[in-house]
């Protein structure tokens, strides 16, 4: 049976600080504040009554908890983007602090909001996670994604047609004020059915009748609407030229699955895509929660050799293989990189049962040993 078990996410605020915490819809925000928070003032701006009230009158929140001590949380912050001029006040005047919620930071970006100057720290939730959940099923997760209500979803393709036709493709679409709407549909296929693959943003306007500038201008709405995240090459290369384009990945491999149509079944190359897309998120979970400042990257050099991921300042080199069986093939990429400098763990992340050692110090770990390990801290990032 499918169950949480509980969120890895903390916010670890010290008393008297506040903080953003930024995420997408249905990622279980709402819910881990009312599980987690229950005991302090929560002002939710889903609920009518209580936007009205603020939306037409800002101040009120200042001539409410102008004696407040200790934290108040806002809910979906971006709907009231004057309440951070309140907020700035209460910070700098007064013993309260804030923890403000949203889906998208765009929005306050665009109406030139108070961002309040770096009196605010930031936290990320992203779905959920191996570690999160009983009874995971790595199969059930390529095909329901990982997003709480869809993972536990007794019908989880109707629950991801319902959350894209609802969200991606009406709120993203009017709080982006995108005009050509059809295609901002068809470049969410291309952009789900490109998810992991160098961008190539004029191949992906041909694809979808549109500009390679609108392309950029798409991507920029997904990242800032925390829906996709552009993975950087690594740079720094002494002896190979290297490939300078990013990557990009859905934030959820099963809403990546659902537009592209994929039905990744274990052995076929749509689960070896998707394999890879899991474990990054799973990459990005724990750099959210446990290692903000730790980069994550790719290696590609113009002659074609790819390492899927570096951890770090290559502390860790990352091939991920959705297959139960690695070959002497597989490890061509990490030694070519090998050649390019000293790499602290070389990995290939896969279905295999047991770990095991090959040469040039290569290790072959089972998917989740591996994530176990990185958990731990083993690798000593």
């Amino acid at each position: 049976m499918k169950k949480i078990i509980k969120r890895i996410f903390e916010l670890n605020l010290p008393k008297g600080k506040s903080a953003y915490l930024w995420g997408p819809r249905k990622v279980g925000k709402t819910y881990w504040i009312r599980h987690e928070l229950s005991k302090h003032i929560i002002i939710d701006l889903l609920k009518t009554d209580v936007f009205a009230e603020y939306a037409a009158r800002p101040s009120l929140l200042r001539e409410r908890f102008i004696d407040h001590k200790g934290l108040i949380v806002i809910d979906e912050i971006q709907k009231i983007t004057s309440l951070l001029d309140e907020i700035h006040w209460l910070i700098e005047n007064s013993d309260a602090s804030f923890l403000m919620t949203g889906s998208s930071a765009r929005k306050l970006r665009r109406e030139h909001a108070n961002l309040l100057g770096g009196r605010a720290w930031r936290r990320t939730m992203l779905p959920l996670s191996y570690f999160e959940v009983e009874g995971f099923d790595l199969e059930t997760a390529m095909v329901s994604g990982l997003l709480p209500p869809h993972y536990l979803s007794p019908s989880p393709l109707e629950d991801l047609r319902a959350y894209i036709a609802d969200y991606l493709k009406e709120e993203i679409i009017n709080e982006a004020r995108i005009q050509n709407i059809p295609a901002f549909n068809e470049f969410l296929r291309v952009c789900a059915l490109t998810s992991s693959e160098l961008l190539n943003y004029v191949n992906i306007g041909r694809e979808s009748g549109i500009s390679h500038k609108t392309v950029r201008s798409y991507f920029n709405i997904l990242e800032d609407t925390y829906l996709g995240y552009r993975v950087s090459p690594w740079k720094s290369s002494k002896t190979r030229r290297m490939i300078q384009t990013e990557k990009f990945y859905i934030f959820d491999v099963g809403v990546a699955n659902y537009l592209a149509r994929r039905k990744p079944v274990i052995g076929s190359s749509d689960f070896g895509k998707s394999f890879e897309h899991y474990i990054f998120m799973e990459l990005k979970a724990y750099q959210a929660y446990k290692n903000p400042d730790m980069p994550i990257t790719f290696w590609r050099t113009s002659s074609g050799y790819e390492v899927d991921f570096i951890l770090g300042n290559k502390d860790i080199a990352l091939e991920i293989k959705g297959s139960s069986r690695i070959h002497d093939g597989d490890t061509i990429p990490l030694k070519a990189l090998q050649e390019d400098g000293p790499i602290k763990n070389s990995i290939i992340v896969c279905l295999e049962n047991e770990p095991r050692q090959l040469s040039n110090k290569i290790q072959v770990l089972p998917w989740k040993l591996f994530l176990n390990k990185l958990w731990n801290n083993d690798f000593k990032l």
